[in-house]
């Protein structure tokens, strides 16, 4: 698929899930990490465009982990549109402290130049990155996110890649602190960042 398709997609799908955001308002809170299970999540550091990326570059700003591929064909599209329009509702202030890391568990295929340009299609404060299999293994496990290609019937032999479709929410002391739930509308997106925005 070409840039220009690719461009062209995410605005049809990213139209859809505002225009959805308007007219659909689910009752779908963010989801709190439970402390007998929760997973330890912590620092780590992938390639992006521009050079290394490490969660604790972002050290006193909220940060939403998204774990994704630029070739799925919906869960990250909506996804990412959600989060980028909730980033939008927030005021000038409050979005320099947010940032939002998508990490591509499809090195295969995502290089950070490709990231660099999908992610930043939904929003600019979106930063795409990726590593290698083992060190996306280890983060997702750290995360508690699950991924797994799946091989789809097609003359070239392509594949999907299964993954967790929850967003993770960490606070500005670089602790994970709980997920935004897949579908959650722009509004309910603002609103999580805003709380813990107001953490100490």
């Amino acid at each position: 698929m070409g840039e220009t398709a690719l461009k062209a997609l995410a605005a049809v799908l990213a139209a859809l899930v505002i225009g959805l955001a308007l007219l659909w308002h689910p009752e779908l809170p963010e989801k709190p990490l439970q402390a007998a299970a929760s997973p330890a999540g912590g620092d780590f550091s992938l390639a992006s465009a521009s050079g290394p990326v490490k969660l604790s570059d972002f050290r006193g700003r909220v940060v939403i982990v998204y774990f994704g591929y630029t070739y799925c064909p919906d869960v990250c599209p909506t996804a990412l549109a959600a989060i980028g329009a909730g980033l939008r509702l927030l005021s000038g202030d409050e979005a320099a402290r947010v940032a939002v890391v998508f990490i591509s568990v499809d090195p295969e295929r995502d290089s950070p130049e490709r990231l660099k340009d999908y992610a930043g299609f939904f929003h600019p404060a979106i930063v795409g990155v990726t590593g290698n299999a083992a060190e996306l293994a280890a983060i997702a496990s750290r995360y508690g996110a699950f991924y797994a290609k799946q091989k789809v019937a097609t003359a070239g032999g392509g594949y999907v890649v299964d993954h967790t479709a929850d967003a993770f929410v960490v606070d500005p002391g670089g602790r994970l602190v709980g997920r935004i739930a897949h579908a959650t509308a722009p509004e309910g997106v603002a609103a999580i960042i805003r709380q813990y925005l107001k953490q100490p």
